[in-house]
């Protein structure tokens, strides 16, 4: 596996986090006076944070937005969040990332969320992470981009000019559909979209992270 990349998605995947954050994306959204804010997050043209602020804005606003706006709402996303209380893993998450540090297995993390809301949920549920192994929506609008970013910055990170196979593990369709589009191997976590993951092509789909663990050990 020392030739294998591993991409994570984060939310839903590592961190049990999906409702809380979309909810706070919704009340960042109205922050920043948006009244008419299309909720249906899952059928947008991209799964993210940036996508979802632009959409929602120009729609409201029938204009572009400033490059600063996408700090306001990050800033915001992560007053919202601290309205919650401390999300939790999905299981083995923890586990399974200090696994892949002690064998030396490649991994990085690429999530449609922005920097700083990524790192809370990461930090509370005390999984490890590197900032240089994180790739994000702040750069990229689309899944295709930030994934395609961590691939590169894992390159970089652990030295290597390639890798002989890369698996990203997540669980929405688009987290399939971006590893399709990419020609990269999936893996799927959770029961809630399993037929739905399957249906549209995965191959590989587990209960949790703990299941998925002992397939590499």
């Amino acid at each position: 596996m020392r030739n294998t990349l591993f991409i994570f998605d984060i939310d839903g995947t590592l961190t049990d986090s999906v409702p809380m954050y979309l909810e706070s994306v919704t009340r960042s959204l109205a922050a920043l006076g948006i009244a008419n804010i299309d909720t249906d997050y899952n059928n947008y043209k991209h799964h993210t944070d940036s996508y979802a602020l632009r959409y929602n804005y120009e729609r409201n606003f029938n204009q572009g937005f400033h490059a600063g706006l996408l700090d306001d709402f990050e800033n915001d996303l992560v007053y919202q969040m601290s309205r919650f209380d401390p999300v939790r893993e999905i299981e083995g998450a923890k586990s399974l990332i200090q696994f892949f540090r002690e064998q030396e297995v490649p991994f990085c993390f690429a999530t449609g969320a922005l920097p700083k809301p990524a790192m809370i949920k990461l930090d509370q549920c005390d999984i490890w992470y590197d900032q240089n192994l994180l790739s994000t929506s702040k750069t990229h609008e689309s899944r295709e981009g930030f994934v395609n970013d961590a691939i590169r910055k894992a390159k970089s990170y652990y030295g290597k000019k390639n890798f002989d196979q890369i698996v990203s593990i997540g669980d929405g369709l688009w987290d399939l559909k971006t590893a399709q589009n990419l020609s990269l191997d999936f893996v799927g976590v959770g029961d809630k979209n399993k037929q739905k993951l399957i249906a549209e092509g995965a191959k590989k789909c587990f209960t949790d992270l703990n299941e998925f663990k002992k397939t590499l050990v």
